[in-house]
């Protein structure tokens, strides 16, 4: 072909068509994985599976566990689309959320997310009501949580803000335990409780990160109104209950040496990372603190899975 000749050869002319395609594809998978949160809501299922492991004492049953990832996920996920639409102004204010879909306009006419959101949230929630009413309330109450209390009522208005909304969390424990149908057996409880813990110092060591981001979209986020290491200690205060109730959880019997040592490794990074953040409460150090924590819970989640089926076969 000449270099004046602008004919394109059929096969060139289906491979960019099909580069094309997949572009949109993987555009159109990237805006559902940031609209509905996905990667939280992974976070929250695998709470869910935490908090269902320990409430039937080993394997929960596969039944169980899809009813469980199917009904908290799409309830999980309804509450974020509906946490991005209210805060879609705000936002744009934030480098971290700039690039969200609805803050671009990448979906131009967003009155649908609502009543999708508001959907996924209550579809699931009443199937399960004839046959499991206690799921139904945990699903609906993470929902209320997130949503109605932390996203609207609290986090425009106290610098506690994330301390109550933690609560959502510890629904998701509560709504796996209630899969299996035993919602308040004392490891699920104790482990609802972790997540209520765990929850303030992981957003608090990101929002440490994008301080700046707070301050700019007027968010009274706690590290913003205080300095920076002082935040720290913050993180700190709540670091420290969560470890050592990470670790007493060992003492149930349905857990054992496979959860705990696993669980004392990742106890000590988290420690140190947060030491290290009060020594030099910088963006780098609060950046390592904040994926730790994220690490602490996924460590601690499965720990849970493999210790309690390891407990119930040693038994």
């Amino acid at each position: 072909m000449s270099l004046t000749d602008t004919t394109q050869k059929p096969g060139l002319a289906g491979s960019s068509a099909t580069a094309v395609s997949s572009s949109k594809w993987r555009s159109k998978l990237q805006l559902i994985v940031v609209l509905f949160k996905l990667r939280i809501v992974f976070l929250l299922l695998m709470a869910a599976t935490g908090g269902a492991f320990m409430a039937a004492g080993g394997w929960p049953g596969l039944g169980n566990l899809i009813l469980l990832w199917l009904t908290g996920g799409m309830a999980a996920a309804g509450a974020s689309a509906l946490n991005q639409y209210w805060e879609r102004e705000s936002d744009g204010n934030m480098g971290r959320t700039q690039k969200r879909p609805l803050v671009t306009g990448e979906i131009a006419h967003p009155t649908w997310v609502p009543y999708v959101g508001i959907g996924l949230v209550l579809l699931p929630s009443l199937a399960v009501l004839p046959f499991n009413p206690a799921l139904t309330f945990f699903l609906v109450l993470g929902a209320i949580i997130y949503v109605g209390i932390y996203t609207i009522w609290l986090k425009p208005r106290t610098l506690l803000n994330i301390v109550i909304g933690g609560a959502a969390g510890s629904a998701a424990v509560l709504s796996g335990s209630a899969a299996v149908g035993n919602w308040n057996e004392t490891g699920a409880l104790v482990l609802s409780l972790l997540l209520f813990l765990w929850t303030p110092f992981h957003f608090w060591s990101l929002a440490l990160l994008y301080r700046d981001d707070y301050a700019r979209s007027d968010v009274p986020m706690l590290p913003v109104h205080t300095t920076p290491r002082q935040a720290a200690w913050w993180v700190m205060s709540h670091t420290l209950p969560t470890g050592i109730g990470g670790l007493l959880l060992a003492l149930l019997p349905t857990l054992g040496w496979v959860y705990l040592i696993p669980v004392v490794w990742i106890t000590a990074d988290l420690f140190w990372r947060n030491a290290k953040l009060i020594h030099t409460p910088s963006p780098q150090n609060a950046k390592k603190l904040f994926m730790s924590s994220n690490i602490y819970l996924l460590v601690l989640l499965l720990a849970i899975c493999a210790g309690t089926v390891a407990a119930a076969w040693a038994g």
